[in-house]
C-alpha cells in the first residue's frame, strides 16, 4: 500500500476492517455516534522477524461512554473477537 499510493518503502503493515455489521448495526442504535468510534480494526504487521497481531478489546474502547447497552454489546464483539485470535496459532 505504502509503496503504490506513498512512494515509500515500508515493513509489511496491514489494517483489516473486521466490523460485523449486525453488531456495527445494534452498536449506532444503542449510541447513534458511536460510528466515530467502533473499534473494529485488527493490525497485523511484522516486527523483528514475527508477526503481530494486535485487536483493541472493545469493552476498555467504549468504557468512555456511559451506555449500558453498549456495554452489552462490546461484551459480546469482545468474546467473539476473543475466539478468532485464540484460534490463531
Amino acid at each position: 500500500m505504502y509503496k503504490e499510493r506513498l512512494s515509500i518503502d515500508f515493513k509489511k503493515y496491514v489494517i483489516l476492517g473486521a466490523c460485523n455489521p449486525s453488531n456495527a448495526h445494534k452498536a449506532i442504535i444503542a449510541e447513534e455516534n458511536i460510528g466515530l468510534m467502533l473499534p473494529c480494526n485488527v493490525i497485523i504487521y511484522e516486527k523483528e522477524g514475527k508477526t503481530v497481531i494486535s485487536i483493541i478489546k472493545p469493552t476498555t474502547a467504549m468504557r468512555m461512554i456511559n451506555n449500558e447497552a453498549l456495554k452489552q454489546i462490546a461484551m459480546n464483539v469482545e468474546a467473539q473477537l476473543k475466539k478468532v485470535f485464540d484460534s490463531i496459532e
